[in-house]
């Protein structure tokens, strides 16, 4: 984009209080944002976030940018229409784990199917954090809670698998304890030109604190999180010595190198069309306390909702002419179609 203005994170920081309880993991997903906005070289006045209810929906207020608090669920059919009728805008979407995968998963879901121009945060700590500490969509089986007080009987949503099952075009995974690896997800989320979905571990330090650090805490990650690179063989370890194959069964497995060899590894494809690949990745951890990818599970570039549509209207002008909607509009209750 030309003639954009340089700006630094200051100028993408509201004048509001920040109002998380402190140490949440969204302060630092925040700064991400803020510290990635400048270097994608938009305007503040062409950027959009749009969130719904929860701890995370806060984040428009803390952007100096245009932003809109929706109703609890509904952030990504609002985005969905201000991204078609301002194909201009850059539009973000914000919400948590039971925002967006319980009263809004529906459509969180057709969203994804439709590819609307969307960089979708999903920030999941496992909890309604909000509502004083609600088990959500995500919370794992036996979770104890004010509304489970023995114990989840539900089975968890993975989000990644929702979203590629939902034929989702980008599909990443992060976490809010490495900033460097949010920014480029985020920008990654922000460059692709469709629905790009972005979960987050969030950790909420006062109703479920802790409930990522088998795996994000430093001395944890080499052995606990496998990063997914494009071409690459999948690998992890704290000497590399891990790695993950397909198994007779089509699954993903985790094997010791040395038994298998490197040739046997799966080789990471992010641009596969057929996404069970992807999916069979998102089925290798069962929860945050075993060895869980993060990266870029999807990224295929399909048909984009809006300009699909601008297409159809386009061509429907050209066969009935011009209209006049606001006479439409002001006319009386019947009228004639020729």
């Amino acid at each position: 984009m030309t003639n954009v203005p340089t700006t630094t994170k200051a100028d993408w920081s509201s004048d509001q209080e920040v109002r998380w309880c402190p140490g949440c993991g969204d302060y630092s997903i925040l700064t991400a944002v803020q510290l990635l906005m400048p270097e994608l070289g938009v305007r503040r006045e062409d950027t959009v976030f749009v969130s719904g209810i929860g701890c995370a929906a806060r984040f428009p207020y803390y952007m100096n940018t245009y932003g809109v608090h929706a109703i609890h669920g509904r952030a990504p059919a609002l985005a969905t229409g201000l991204a078609m009728a301002r194909p201009d805008l850059h539009v973000w979407v914000v919400g948590g784990d039971g925002d967006m995968l319980s009263i809004g998963g529906n459509h969180l879901l057709h969203v994804l199917r439709r590819n609307v121009n969307l960089n979708i945060l999903l920030f999941n700590n496992q909890i309604y954090g909000l509502t004083k500490g609600q088990y959500s969509p995500t919370s794992e089986i036996g979770k104890v809670t004010k509304s489970t007080p023995d114990g989840s009987i539900d089975e968890p949503f993975n989000p990644i698998s929702v979203a590629l099952g939902a034929e989702a075009s980008f599909v990443a995974r992060t976490h809010d304890m490495d900033r460097q690896h949010m920014m480029e997800m985020f920008r990654r989320a922000h460059n692709f030109p469709g629905a790009a979905f972005v979960e987050v571990f969030q950790n909420c330090n006062v109703f479920n604190d802790g409930a990522f650090g088998a795996i994000t805490k430093k001395d944890k990650r080499a052995s606990m999180l496998i990063h997914l690179e494009h071409g690459k063989p999948v690998r992890f370890g704290d000497d590399n010595e891990k790695g993950v194959i397909l198994n007779s069964y089509g699954s993903a497995e985790i094997v010791d190198v040395a038994d298998v060899g490197e040739d046997a590894l799966l080789v990471h494809d992010e641009n596969s069309q057929e996404p069970s690949l992807a999916f069979a990745l998102s089925r290798l951890s069962a929860g945050p306390f075993e060895p869980t990818p993060i990266g870029v599970f999807r990224s295929v570039e399909r048909s984009e909702y809006a300009a699909e549509a601008s297409k159809q209207l386009a061509w429907a002008q050209e066969q009935s002419g011009p209209g006049d909607l606001a006479s439409l509009l002001h006319s009386r209750a019947t009228w004639e179609v020729s």
